[in-house]
């Protein structure tokens, strides 16, 4: 199952999102892209975190 995550409706840049998570910035683009069928719940829970949201806020399934 496809999952998209809704960073657009954020008001926060792809690599300002890296640098505060601690993730690459490849894994956050990749994050965007509509190319994601899986992700670490950690790598959710450290994104969550920083823009203050909860999981459900954050990604959206297709």
């Amino acid at each position: 199952m496809p999952i998209k995550i809704k960073l657009k409706e954020r008001d926060i840049s792809q690599r300002e999102l890296a640098r505060l998570t601690g993730l690459s910035l490849n894994t956050i683009s990749h994050l965007c892209s509509d190319q994601v069928d899986r992700v670490y719940l950690s790598t959710l829970e450290k994104v969550c975190k920083v823009l203050d949201i909860d999981t459900q806020e954050l990604i959206e399934t297709e």
